[in-house]
């Protein structure tokens, strides 16, 4: 699932990364060797070092969320059993594409960016999947994702914050998303915006939902 997540992002949004994320998963216990002195241990999770200008990646996804996916292809239906799930992958993934593409062009992310375009990549993914499934746009898609949601109690002031902020600009975007093109079946011109979108630094990602 990972690698068919990593290839579906890279095909919406026309880039190469010329990496393979299954390269970069770890399990728990390569996870708490790497960072021993992290106090969270999230299902999902992107670990970055960066020394003397070379970067180190490793990924962890919640081998249980792995499983389910593999026993319930969201390709086939997507729905409340597997959904939690493959957003959470989807979500890792899309950490794990975003930054190696930037830092292999030697351009800076912030943690901002990462949450914001993984809640845009969380939405567009669950959207193109669905629209055959349901024969349409998925109504109740961007509630259940913007707004049916819960943050882990340990996280500090700043984590909230930007997650936040990170969902409140994703769900105004899924929404002119939805109002200029899905709706009126603009598929090949919503995918087009996407493409630009993907490619804007934070400051214009913000601003263009903010216009």
């Amino acid at each position: 699932m990972l690698a068919d997540v990593q290839r579906g992002l890279e095909s919406l949004y026309r880039i190469d990364t010329e990496l393979d994320v299954r390269d970069f998963v770890v399990d728990e216990k390569a996870r708490a060797e790497l960072a021993p002195a992290h106090l969270r241990s999230p299902r999902e999770q992107l670990l970055v070092s960066e020394n003397e200008g070379e970067l180190e990646l490793a990924l962890f996804v919640d081998e249980r969320a792995l499983a389910n996916l593999a026993a319930n292809d969201p390709r086939a239906r997507l729905d409340d059993g597997n959904l939690a799930d493959f957003l959470l992958t989807v979500e890792g993934v899309s950490h794990f594409v975003y930054l190696a593409w930037r830092a292999r062009r030697k351009r800076s992310v912030s943690a901002l960016e990462l949450e914001l375009q993984a809640e845009v990549d969380k939405y567009v993914t669950c959207l193109l999947l669905l629209w055959p499934q349901t024969g349409g746009v998925p109504t109740d898609l961007r509630t259940r994702l913007f707004d049916a949601f819960e943050l882990e109690p340990d996280l500090d002031r700043e984590e909230r914050d930007r997650y936040l902020a990170a969902n409140s600009n994703a769900r105004a975007y899924a929404a002119r998303l939805e109002a200029r093109y899905a709706t009126h079946g603009r598929l090949f011109d919503m995918l087009g915006e996407l493409r630009w979108f993907w490619r804007q630094g934070i400051r214009e990602k913000l601003a263009h939902i903010a216009a």
